[in-house]
């Protein structure tokens, strides 16, 4: 078990390290970027490192050093009446894969959180941003061996696709978790081939409803918010709208407008495309299971409350949900009824994110129910074991 104190010169020392090497990190992450000049703006988005994203580094990696460290908390003690002592801590999950596509601040932040909890950490980036990883994960292995730690606690694994997918399938490197950070293939593949326990980091596709009875300025600063950077899992691609909001023609235009002026595509079924020219009709299903990662947006009128909850549980990524309302008792309704890990009342979904939420940095956002849902931090990423200790004991 690491002492708390080495866990976080470890941190600190990085957080230094990343400081002493900014010209180098974004010299890597250059070739990186010039090595695929044909990728989109979302990938590009998610793979350039450039001076504030290292910032961010920095401060997750200050952040996640300040916090509580989650290994070997006692959850629960019981004595016997024969004295035997029995207690439950939280331990370590073990060694923690991490499989994720074109970010960089993965290998620093992520494998931040991993550590803090006790884990070992082995990192497999896309090839997209191998530059960029690999010398982070140098910067790493510095911060480790300064501190006296074994540098085998945080590994870059170089492996081609054959080997990447014989880990997954047959466990060759005796992992105990996978977090898989990229796009539905990538995760699909792994749920498909794999006994190993994994936690997804599912899409986005995240809805905002508005409500008849809301402060509608307010709700146009929400939805341009959510589309402020498209190549996140918490950002906006769904707006639905109450149709019984008075002067809907007139607020509707007003949004399109807003939308438009920030380059925002404009996308809408037949219902709203009635009230605004501007709006691009789209009436197919398979647009509303999508996650845009783009520029573009999609609008719909719903009768009510009821509906937009049930639209919302049967297409979102069951990632993050808002209500733009002034009735406080809609605002709960909504978020009792709405199936996502988190729910918002007149607040924009990209709060979601462990930064955001007091983490410290965060390893994902969980759409699933177990071992956790929403951002995972440091304190999520602890199993529990029971120790209990005899003097000769036997069961009668």
């Amino acid at each position: 078990m690491l002492q708390t104190s080495k866990k976080n010169r470890v941190l600190t020392s990085l957080a230094d390290l990343l400081r002493q090497n900014r010209a180098q990190i974004i010299e890597a992450n250059l070739r990186d970027m010039a090595d695929y000049p044909e990728m989109d703006e979302a990938m590009k988005d998610r793979l350039k490192v450039d001076e504030k994203k290292i910032d961010g580094m920095i401060r997750s990696l200050t952040q996640v050093a300040s916090l509580n460290d989650p290994e070997g908390k006692t959850l629960y003690t019981f004595t016997r009446e024969d004295g035997l002592q029995i207690e439950n801590r939280t331990v370590p999950f073990g060694t923690i894969l991490i499989i994720y596509e074109s970010r960089p601040d993965v290998t620093i932040e992520a494998a931040a959180t991993a550590f803090k909890a006790g884990n070992r950490i082995l990192l497999k980036g896309g090839k997209e941003s191998y530059h960029t990883n690999s010398f982070l994960t140098q910067l790493w292995q510095q911060a480790l061996e300064k501190t006296g730690i074994d540098t085998h606690y945080v590994q870059y694994l170089h492996l081609t696709r054959e080997e990447t997918q014989r880990l997954i399938k047959e466990n060759t490197h005796h992992v105990d978790l996978i977090i898989p950070r990229g796009g539905e293939n990538l995760i699909r593949f792994i749920q498909e081939n794999t006994t190993i326990p994994t936690i997804i980091s599912g899409r986005g596709n995240n809805f905002l409803y508005i409500d008849k009875n809301c402060d509608f300025e307010m709700a146009i600063r929400i939805i341009l918010n959510g589309k402020k950077r498209i190549s996140v899992c918490n950002a906006l691609d769904k707006v639905l709208i109450d149709e019984n909001l008075p002067n809907i023609q007139e607020r509707i235009n007003q949004l399109v407008s807003a939308l438009k002026s920030n380059e925002i595509e404009v996308l809408g079924n037949s219902s709203v495309c009635a009230l605004d020219e501007e709006i691009v009709e789209v009436n197919n299903e398979k647009v509303l299971y999508e996650e845009f990662l783009a520029p573009k947006i999609f609008l719909s009128l719903v009768p009510d409350i009821t509906e937009a909850i049930r639209l919302i549980n049967t297409y979102s990524g069951k990632h993050s949900a808002t209500i733009v309302t002034n009735e406080f008792s809609q605002a709960t309704h909504f978020m009792h009824e709405v199936d996502c890990a988190a729910v918002y009342h007149n607040a924009s979904t990209r709060f979601t994110d462990g930064g955001e939420f007091g983490l410290g940095a965060k390893i994902a956002i969980s759409t699933q129910k177990l071992h956790f849902r929403g951002p995972i931090g440091a304190e999520q990423l602890v199993t529990n074991k029971w120790f209990v200790y005899g003097n000769g004991h036997v069961r009668e």
